[in-house]
């Protein structure tokens, strides 16, 4: 991919090359997303270098609101064959209400006046600014290249590894002239712009893909880790870069404890950063974005606060921890459809409470998890509708890490425990997954089955209810769980 940002974020424009393959039978269409006002351009089939303008496709392009149908009338791709589609797209993006959470571009200034812009897109989806596969199942897995053309004093951030070059662009003017009526060129002008590319070997989330251009300071570190030499690179504004090297001394200690209990951290090849953004953090692979204004604690409506209300979360920097744990768990390990979501955010907030143990013991990140469940609202189930972009409820978080931690209990051995997180980022690496893969999963390596455990917590609000009874005898107690499923049943350790 090829994308220039203009006048300050309000443009883009650029150009995409996706390599396919066909899998199962011939097709002769393929859907293609991109959103709102931007528009596509579709340049040719393979090698065919023949431009096609949107306006003039006869009948290449068929287009039904955000989606495009490129559709190939005369010669179906075969089975088994690969090829490539070139993309051509401009206009004005979404502008970001709320980011993270209501996202699309940031287009805003840093305390010294110079340019900032990045883009943030889960849920909104990364169609909000590149021309896409749009689906979370389908992600790019022989990884991406993205190639960002920027002015000077800038420099642009995006997910895996680097390469600068410049280029000289000739900009031509054209004009009617008043009098003949005729087209000519007014003027040309000659302008040198940095080029910078990341490239990614991974597979990754279309709405991974991210870019940071701001005035930004960095510095390089490594990780001696379970795979070798981790790159470890940081961006933060070149104003905030002593505060950055106090407080994201975290993020090493971070990775040591996720490698421990979930294995070697996924993306090696492209290694593993840390960029200042514009907005609170976002997962974006092997680029995380931070905003946690360089304090311990989570930044919500503008103090810092502990989650959990135990004041155990005032150990380390949520966002450093929290947005990394995705790297495991919703990077690594991707839900196939988005109601499956809670693979990525009930395992991730429960990094949290690993992490915790890690520098506080294991008595206070008991406290923390528990802490959390003031947080759950129950007001549908945690997984939401299949097929309909549909995440279901925001439990996802806290009442998905009440069920890890459950089954951490269920298992009663750390070590266990410990061998299941490696395991499921072991055998699932780098796949796209649904709940039920991983709940069977679980289910075989605790040895019983979990079905009814997991309907309850996971597709339904109901809530457990203990019960027991002392039928006579003063030692005789019986106990039985009531508003579930006849099948349901939890260890009981007394």
């Amino acid at each position: 991919m090829e994308v220039e940002v203009q006048d300050s974020g309000s443009y883009v424009a650029g150009a995409v090359t996706i390599t396919f393959k066909i899998i199962n039978e011939p097709r002769d269409s393929m859907q293609i997303d991109l959103q709102g006002t931007l528009q596509l351009g579709l340049y040719g089939y393979g090698g065919d270098e023949t431009k096609i303008y949107f306006k003039e496709q006869n009948g290449f392009v068929q287009a039904e609101g955000n989606v495009y149908w490129i559709i190939q009338p005369t010669r179906p791709w075969k089975k088994g064959g690969t090829y490539q589609l070139r993309l051509g797209f401009e206009g004005i993006p979404r502008v970001a209400v709320n980011p993270p959470w209501d996202g699309g571009f940031i287009n805003t200034k840093d305390s010294s006046g110079k340019l900032w812009n990045a883009v943030a897109c889960q849920g909104l989806g990364a169609s909000s600014w590149w021309p896409c596969k749009d689906y979370q199942g389908d992600e790019p897995d022989s990884g991406i290249s993205i190639t960002i053309h920027h002015l000077p004093g800038v420099h642009p951030i995006s997910n895996g590894r680097k390469k600068d070059s410049t280029v000289t662009w000739y900009d031509t003017i054209i004009a009617d002239d008043t009098i003949t009526g005729e087209t000519k060129i007014k003027s040309i002008s000659k302008r040198t712009v940095g080029v910078v590319e990341w490239t990614v070997r991974n597979p990754i989330n279309t709405y991974d893909v991210s870019f940071y251009i701001g005035d930004y300071a960095h510095w390089h570190d490594t990780l001696h880790g379970e795979k070798g030499v981790l790159d470890l690179d940081f961006y933060p504004l070149r104003y905030n870069e002593a505060k950055a090297r106090k407080q994201w001394t975290q993020a090493k200690e971070m990775l040591r404890c996720f490698e421990y209990w979930m294995g070697p951290y996924p993306f090696y090849e492209d290694g593993y950063k840390l960029v200042e953004a514009p907005y609170l953090g976002m997962e974006h692979q092997s680029a995380i974005a931070y905003g946690n204004r360089y304090m311990n604690g989570y930044n919500g409506r503008g103090m810092h606060i502990d989650r959990s209300g135990t004041g155990v979360g005032f150990a380390f920097d949520f966002i450093i921890i929290h947005e990394s744990g995705h790297e495991w768990f919703g990077n690594n390990i991707t839900a196939r459809d988005v109601a499956d979501n809670w693979i990525h955010e009930g395992f991730t907030t429960y990094t949290e409470t690993l992490f915790a143990e890690w520098v506080k013991g294991k008595d206070s990140a008991f406290a923390y998890v528990m802490g959390q469940q003031k947080n759950i609202r129950n007001d549908r189930p945690v997984i939401g509708d299949y097929g309909v972009q549909n995440e279901g409820s925001s439990d996802m978080y806290d009442k998905g890490a009440q069920v890890v931690h459950m089954i951490r209990m269920m298992i009663n051995n750390d070590s266990a425990f410990r061998q299941l997180l490696r395991g499921l980022n072991r055998d699932f690496y780098h796949r796209i997954v649904s709940s039920k893969e991983v709940e069977d999963y679980i289910s075989r390596f605790v040895g019983r089955d979990l079905r009814p455990f997991f309907d309850v917590y996971l597709r339904s609000t109901n809530i457990p209810v203990l019960e027991y009874e002392r039928p006579g005898g003063k030692y005789k107690n019986t106990f039985r769980a009531s508003n579930v499923p006849d099948d349901f049943a939890l260890p009981l350790y007394c």
